[in-house]
């Protein structure tokens, strides 16, 4: 199954636990081996092959790292590049947040209590 967006979250859910389950059994690790390698309990393991939602990202990581991986998520979410402009306009300063959207104009309109006239 191709993960794209119109996937559902329970689907690719089951998908990625399809997925890891698949390699675990290539690298010939049981559920227990994995989960003492990767540091967490079997139960963590179960849920991510299930697709159960209750898991912590943190346990992800570790199955992954276990497996050998982690790396991947280089490709899952790349690095910014910053276009050379907004590289020369910060002058090598990093950016340390966002600047938000503009609020919306004013109505500069005289304001009258009650009715229209």
């Amino acid at each position: 199954m191709k993960i794209d967006n119109q996937i559902t979250d329970s689907s690719i859910l089951s998908e990625v636990g399809t997925r890891l389950a698949r390699l675990r059994l290539e690298k010939n690790l049981t559920q227990i081996e994995l989960a003492r390698q990767a540091g967490v309990g079997v139960r963590t393991v179960q849920r991510l092959e299930t697709g159960a939602v209750a898991t912590q990202l943190s346990g992800l990581l570790r199955i992954c790292r276990a497996l050998g991986i982690v790396e991947r998520f280089d490709a899952l979410i790349p690095q910014s590049a910053a276009s050379p402009i907004a590289e020369l306009k910060r002058q090598g300063r990093k950016r340390q947040r966002a600047s938000g959207s503009s609020p919306p104009p004013r109505d500069t309109g005289k304001w009258t209590w009650g009715e229209d006239t």
